[in-house]
């Protein structure tokens, strides 16, 4: 695994696991075992408020969410930065989609068309998540996210967890030699 997705994918563990620990579950605070009534010091009964949940559910798992894309920074901001490479592009693309397999680890990867799967990364998501800016360069007019030439990636769900990233090149014609892939069943760069 490359060492800065690695590096990225354990900051989100962590902040992921130290919220969930940190994070009270329950509404109700916990009683001091002394405080509590015993058989023989039985108070009369008053009424209750109703309970509520012991999770806040969606509450929750939002915040968990934008703890771990807060942690790993706006991933994002490098791709298509000038001076940069077609193989950086598809690098930072590869740790945007390990983002939110973080985040939605049993939904995995979005699907659809460019602009469905842009949309979800730009927080049009079950959570309101963005892991990239909808405001991004590299998102043209349609909402689709474009290599550095302008031409829409095309995004191939080979698997839950398994995202292919095809770049047109600068030739801006698919099926050519200039193309660029990110193939995750290698985890390199082809083209």
């Amino acid at each position: 695994m490359h060492a800065r997705a690695f590096k990225v994918i354990l900051a989100l563990v962590v902040v992921a696991v130290g919220l969930r620990l940190a994070w009270p579950t329950d509404s109700v605070p916990a009683t001091p075992r002394s405080a509590q009534a015993t058989p023989s010091a039985v108070s009369p009964a008053t009424p209750s408020a109703p309970s509520t949940p012991a999770r806040a559910g969606r509450r929750d798992d939002a915040l968990a969410a934008s703890a771990i894309v807060d942690a790993a920074g706006d991933v994002a901001n490098p791709l298509n930065r000038s001076g940069g490479t077609i193989h950086e592009d598809l690098r930072v693309l590869h740790e945007v989609f390990t983002a939110w397999l973080t985040t939605y680890r049993s939904e995995g990867n979005p699907v659809g068309e460019n602009d469905e799967i842009t949309a979800a990364l730009c927080g049009r998501n079950r959570l309101g998540v963005a892991f990239i800016s909808s405001h991004h360069q590299a998102i043209n007019e349609r909402g689709e996210l474009c290599d550095r030439w302008g031409t829409p990636f095309r995004f191939h769900q080979l698997s839950g967890t398994r995202m292919e990233i095809r770049s047109a090149g600068a030739d801006r014609r698919f099926g050519t030699p200039d193309d660029a892939l990110w193939a995750p069943w290698t985890q390199a760069i082809e083209g």
